[in-house]
């Protein structure tokens, strides 16, 4: 998929990922690339991927 714009977290730097979650377009600063992930997306934490203990009710 090709990229373009401006980061939509920063809105300074170049978009040149986008999120494999929201879709959101974003800088090198702000994608994860092990995860894929925006920084947004990455600091919410997935049950499963190291977001904490799942508590069950």
């Amino acid at each position: 998929m090709s990229v373009s714009g401006l980061c939509q977290i920063c809105e300074s730097q170049t978009a040149s990922h986008d999120c494999t979650r929201c879709g959101m377009l974003v800088c090198d600063d702000h994608f994860r690339e092990a995860s894929g992930l925006c920084a947004q997306c990455a600091s919410e934490g997935t049950p499963g991927e190291g977001g904490g203990p799942i508590q069950e009710f």
